[in-house]
């Protein structure tokens, strides 16, 4: 086993999801080759078995499994001419975007070369040729073009070549001249081949890019609207946009505001010189689902397109005309904004995906809340960071005295509540199947640990809870899986079941796991006190509610719902002003992954949808 060397690097850091991407593609591209993943360096061991029989045929169908196919099987070509051996496999789904992935010795090509364009120039001729041919271009009064034949098109292009050239060190486009015959003969044969073996499937094909290029030419009609005279026709700007002054894109930037509201205090506040205000009325069109024409004819996305001044489209489309390059995407930090943001994100990658990758696109940081205390002010981006306000101004003076003897202060007693935090959180999402103080004590008594605890010290925790005239708790196993403490209160029975399900739940092993680092700290009941206040604590929970009680005394804090509720002198200095705010640089780094991302997130699918909620629903953090 090999290692990077400390010496050459001074900071190492596997990523796992990088290396499962790339060991993942060369998985399919290597049809009958394992490749094992494990990480065991977090909480919870990562371990991914690759083996995908079929190679890249079963790639392109990982690549659409939240698209609906056109095919039920993806077409596969493969052969060898002059040295050159192609293995490629394509289908159509129901989408508007195309979806190329072209690989030469494994190796991926992000910009294509050679044998991207030997593969759309045959492809073109061959799928114009035959609907010319049965008549299809007649019939429906179309003309047909490459980027017709592409639409909906998802494609795995894979070449061996014994000595590859490339563009540059990076091998982001192949330039080997002698691919392109070789590639373009073979995708002719094959593809040819297979038109004649399935007309059925073939007349869907030509019958789907018909209407693509139907649709093409009522867009040609429409983005005539969308055309600016000149970066100088202030005319033709739309009127909701507030332009500024500065005519170098390089140093003009144009904020996208969610609402006329947030716009209106937006045009105060800029700074006039070199930042434009366009707001955005409402959720504009969802363009995943959209095809060109109707996506154009929709007047949000036409303003849009009109300010920018870049021109839409494969053949319209110029980075080089484009006004501003800083485009910030500035909504409001609640579930409504989130989703004109992904709708924007959805725009930008679909249809600008150039703005993407020049880095010019970027989604603003406004703060959630604002904290005053003794007149001083600080603004707090999101709950999180207010968490952590409070958690620093709480923990600030304070001591805890544990039931030893021991007392802790300052970075000790700070670490402890992070701790704390955590635990909290993972109480929180179990708290459904049982009550919060519960779960805390039978983790502090090692019960939700493999192998299980001590019952009865379990219920005796639990008793730390007990008010006068209570009785006492008693616990024994279940005989369906699990642990049932009872007792009676009042002369009332009453009952706390810690089910199978629960103990076997990822929060419940995450949580084991801090409280067996806890489980000394919190043996017995401890004090914990700050200034005047004195608290007691009997568990993480308890200390963590203590902190942030303490925290939020003398402590005001506004919550902002929206945008539109800031006055321009606090949205300049939070949101606006280059020298004091925060933006996030929008990127891609895998293609194929930001396209599913899209697809299952703004498709017409639902299942993926709901899939991708389940996967992820623990560790959302949504502001409602």
């Amino acid at each position: 086993m090999s290692m990077p060397s400390t010496d050459t690097f001074a900071f190492i850091d596997f990523d796992l999801k990088t290396l499962e991407h790339r060991l993942r593609e060369l998985a399919f591209l290597n049809s009958g080759v394992t490749i094992w993943l494990k990480d065991h360096r977090g909480a919870e061991p990562f371990e991914e078995v690759m083996h995908y029989e079929g190679g890249i045929e079963a790639f392109v169908r990982h690549l659409d499994k939240a698209k609906t196919p056109l095919l039920k099987a993806p077409i596969v070509i493969r052969g060898k001419k002059e040295n050159v051996e192609l293995d490629m496999s394509l289908w159509w789904n129901d989408s508007y975007h195309e979806n190329v992935l072209c690989f030469t010795n494994n190796i991926p090509q992000k910009d294509g070369g050679t044998h991207l364009a030997a593969f759309r120039s045959a492809l073109t001729r061959i799928i114009t040729g035959y609907a010319e041919s049965s008549g299809a271009t007649k019939r429906e009064k179309v003309t047909l073009s490459g980027e017709d034949a592409r639409e909906g098109l998802t494609c795995v292009l894979s070449v061996k070549v014994p000595d590859p050239k490339f563009s540059s060190q990076t091998k982001d486009k192949l330039v080997s001249s002698e691919v392109r015959p070789a590639v373009e003969g073979l995708v002719s044969e094959g593809i040819s081949s297979w038109f004649e073996e399935h007309p059925t499937e073939a007349k869907l094909i030509v019958q789907k890019i018909a209407e693509a290029a139907a649709a093409r030419e009522a867009a040609r009609k429409a983005r005539e609207l969308t055309r600016r005279k000149s970066a100088l026709d202030i005319t033709s700007l739309p009127g909701k946009l507030a332009d500024c002054s500065e005519k170098d894109p390089a140093k003009s930037e144009i904020f996208l505001v969610e609402g006329d509201s947030a716009g209106g205090s937006a045009k105060q506040a800029r700074n006039r010189e070199n930042q434009a205000i366009l707001p955005l009325r409402g959720k504009i069109l969802n363009v995943e689902r959209a095809r060109f024409d109707k996506m154009l004819s929709s007047d949000q996305i036409g303003t849009l397109i009109t300010a920018l001044g870049a021109g839409i489209g494969r053949d319209d489309f110029d980075i080089n005309k484009l006004r501003y390059h800083k485009i910030v995407v500035m909504t409001d930090a609640d579930v409504d904004g989130a989703h004109i943001r992904t709708l924007l994100l959805t725009f930008f990658y679909r249809q600008m995906p150039e703005v993407i990758e020049r880095g010019y696109l970027y989604i603003a940081q406004p703060p959630l809340y604002k904290a005053t205390k003794s007149r001083q002010s600080r603004y707090l981006k999101d709950d999180s960071e207010l968490e952590n306000y409070l958690i620093d101004e709480g923990v600030e003076g304070a001591m805890l005295d544990l039931a030893s003897g021991e007392r802790l202060v300052g970075a000790d007693l700070l670490a402890l509540v992070q701790g704390a935090r955590g635990a909290k959180a993972n109480v929180e999402r179990l708290s459904s199947r049982a009550p919060a103080f519960a779960i805390e004590q039978a983790a502090l008594a090692g019960l939700l640990a493999e192998g299980g605890g001590d019952i009865a010290k379990a219920a005796a925790r639990l008793d730390l809870y007990a008010e006068e005239g209570d009785g006492a708790w008693t616990g024994e196993a279940a005989a369906t899986g699990g642990f049932v403490f009872s007792r009676t209160k009042r002369g009332v029975s009453e009952r706390v079941v810690l089910d199978d399900l629960l103990l076997h739940a990822a929060d419940a092993r995450r949580l084991a796991e801090r409280a067996a680092a806890m489980v000394e700290t919190f043996e017995g009941v401890a004090t914990f006190t700050r200034k005047d206040k004195t608290t007691t604590v009997r568990g993480p929970l308890d200390l963590f509610n203590a902190v942030m009680e303490a925290g939020r005394r003398g402590l005001t804090i506004q919550r902002y719902k929206g945008l539109g509720e800031m006055n321009p002198d606090q949205l300049w200095e939070t949101t606006l002003d280059a020298d004091a705010r925060t933006l996030l640089q929008v990127k891609v780094n895998h293609a194929d992954d930001a396209d599913d991302m899209f697809t299952r997130l703004m498709g017409d699918l639902v299942e993926p949808r709901r899939e991708f909620i389940q996967e992820n629903a623990l560790d959302a953090e949504v502001d409602v």
